[in-house]
């Protein structure tokens, strides 16, 4: 069977895999946030929104829950921003647990690796 892929679209599919399997776990996803008091760091206001600058270089955030971030995040306003080194993503705690594969920091569940 002839391989119907191309050089350029099987480098792209390489490179997609490397770099996927090189970090192995998601980084705090860079979104819009909904707006609450000043933008973080890296983001800007529009209308009801946070919305990042540049998605390159932004870094994901949260909105701060309670008075201290989780593990891997620090507080800019009423928001957690993701440090530069942190790997990791982080939602909410819902109740006194978090879900499977997450584990439990101040007010937040982190993805585990």
């Amino acid at each position: 069977m002839r391989n119907l892929l191309s050089p350029f679209a099987k480098l792209l599919a390489f490179t997609a895999l490397l770099c996927s399997s090189a970090t192995g776990f998601a980084e705090q996803p860079v979104r819009p946030l909904i707006k609450q008091g000043s933008c973080p760091l890296g983001y800007y206001s529009s209308n009801n929104y946070c919305v990042p600058s540049n998605t390159n270089s932004s870094r994901g955030a949260i909105e701060k829950a309670g008075s201290s971030c989780p593990l891997g995040f620090y507080s800019s306003g009423n928001y957690c921003l993701s440090s530069p080194s942190n790997n990791r993503e982080a939602i909410q705690k819902a109740g006194n647990s978090c879900p499977l594969g997450w584990y439990s920091s101040s007010d937040y569940c982190v993805k585990s690796k």
